[in-house]
């Protein structure tokens, strides 16, 4: 009788330190593709970790995206962000999620050194929705640049980045 329940005790232990290992979750997009993003949210584990952002146009724009515990919503108005830097001009569409992403990736998963070529340690499970100004730059960062195997990204079809 203490055996069985030796065994559960340790399987429990063992499911939970399987779930602490998962790989942490990167899910943006901007305002265009909230309803595929609720969706995916939809499908992740309730142990699931990691960060979501959303670009929207306006503070107006914010609302609320029921996520895993362990996940963090940011919300990145365009009206309340500048351009790029010394050029006085307004956001555009793909920029905040852009930056958001690239900080986030380059904080979390930390740069491969100069000679580093492969890089199986980067774990990350990603999805990009929205414009192609958004998500193709956030694409290349994390594939080319930080060396995030590419079946990790999810990203639209239609713009053919895998």
């Amino acid at each position: 009788m203490t055996t069985t329940s030796r065994e559960t005790t340790r399987r429990r232990s063992s499911s939970a330190a399987e779930s602490r290992r998962l790989a942490p979750f990167l899910l943006a997009c901007d305002e265009s593709a909230i309803a595929e993003l609720e969706a995916m949210v939809a499908t992740l584990p309730l142990c699931a970790s990691g960060r979501v952002f959303v670009e929207v146009a306006s503070a107006d724009d914010i609302g609320l995206i029921a996520v895993p515990s362990r996940m963090t919503v940011t919300w990145l108005p365009r009206s309340a962000r500048s351009g790029a830097p010394g050029t006085g001009a307004s956001c555009g569409r793909g920029e905040a999620v852009v930056r958001a992403v690239t900080a986030w990736a380059d904080e979390m998963l930390c740069a491969p050194a100069a000679d580093a070529v492969d890089r199986p340690d980067v774990r990350v499970e990603v999805w990009l929705g929205g414009d192609y100004r958004g998500v193709a730059p956030a694409y290349e960062h994390l594939v080319h640049d930080l060396g995030v195997d590419a079946t990790r990204v999810t990203a639209p079809v239609a713009y053919r980045l895998s």
